[in-house]
């Protein structure tokens, strides 16, 4: 396979899967069903729409000023506003392109604030080590949240107590048995991992390092807070989802995190996964559907519309007067 063909996988696989997901959506519901989840989008209230994706763009505020605690120690500190554009046009690539916003990214930090592209590349790499972590955290905090509910749901597919520690005990002893191999193994496979995830932990442990670590670690959980806050609001536009708690409501934020990880931007996949996760404290498909199609329709827009503003509105701010 040649590498022009690899490119093009890259990118079309991801969009074609996600348009699969949104047709499968459509023809997975009755016209009734079609109708009331229309209706819920039309009728969701504008207010707690609107506070969404304040709270979005305040998270990547949060996230231009965080990064600058990654540049300072190289002697490099950008204008908050430039920053604040360049992380805007990179969700707003990501939505077409899978990763090329990282990459846009890093080029813009060079062209418009003089910043080496490796090095500028390399504080983006250490900034989604850290989301990495973050959501890690998160998962954690859900599952000890939700312990009773997982494992009810689990006994409602036929796995018991014992079958749900079984399989947690084989998946540990699977993945030391697994560590210890690649530690030992010399394959350019094993290679490539153990460089990873020396590169994970590196940037980790870097935020330690720095000198305003402590503003940094406030920005990274601001960040993740506003995350959280976005799908919290939303609740409020759907009646059947306004008696969630935070802590069912974070199950469907892990599911949703996980569609935007596998596909452009969660494209047919946010709503799916969302719907799914909400279906376990018995919402129904149709409230769960639309609940999910109004978080993914106001963030993409908003990613949208900032990302198309910025890459007008960067360089027109940045011209040799």
């Amino acid at each position: 396979m040649g590498p022009s063909l690899k490119k093009f996988l890259k990118i079309f696989v991801p969009i074609a899967f996600g348009l699969f997901l949104v047709w499968y959506s459509y023809y997975s519901t009755t016209p009734q069903e079609r109708e009331q989840i229309l209706f819920y989008i039309i009728e969701a209230d504008p207010v707690w729409v609107g506070i969404s994706i304040v709270i979005g763009i305040l998270s990547h505020l949060s996230r231009a000023v965080r990064w600058n605690y990654l540049l300072e120690p190289m002697g490099y500190r950008p204008k908050i506003s430039n920053n604040l554009f360049i992380v805007l046009i990179s969700y707003f690539a990501n939505l077409g392109i899978p990763r090329s916003g990282e990459v846009l990214r890093a080029t813009a930090l060079t062209t418009y604030e003089n910043v080496p592209f490796e090095k500028g590349f390399g504080t983006i790499v250490t900034e989604r080590v850290i989301d990495l972590f973050m959501l890690l955290m998160v998962i954690l905090i859900t599952l000890s949240l939700q312990t009773d509910v997982i494992l009810g749901f689990l006994e409602e597919k036929g796995i018991n107590f014992l079958g749900a520690f079984g399989i947690l005990a084989l998946g540990i002893l699977g993945l030391f048995i697994a560590i210890k191999i690649i530690r030992k193994s010399q394959s350019p496979f094993a290679l490539k991992l153990k460089t990873f995830l020396s590169g994970l932990l590196a940037g980790v442990l870097s935020v330690f390092k720095m000198k305003k670590k402590w503003p940094f670690i406030l920005h990274t959980f601001i960040i993740w807070f506003a995350y959280i806050a976005m799908v919290w609001v939303i609740k409020f536009t759907v009646d059947e989802t306004e008696s969630l708690t935070l802590s069912q409501l974070l199950v469907a934020f892990i599911g949703g995190a996980f569609a935007i990880s596998t596909t452009n931007g969660g494209i047919g996949l946010y709503p799916i996964a969302v719907s799914a996760a909400l279906g376990i404290y018995g919402i129904s498909s149709v409230s769960g559907d639309a609940f999910g199609w109004i978080m993914w329709i106001s963030q993409t827009l908003m990613v949208v519309v900032f990302g198309a503003i910025s890459f007008i509105v960067l360089p027109l701010l940045n011209r040799n007067w």
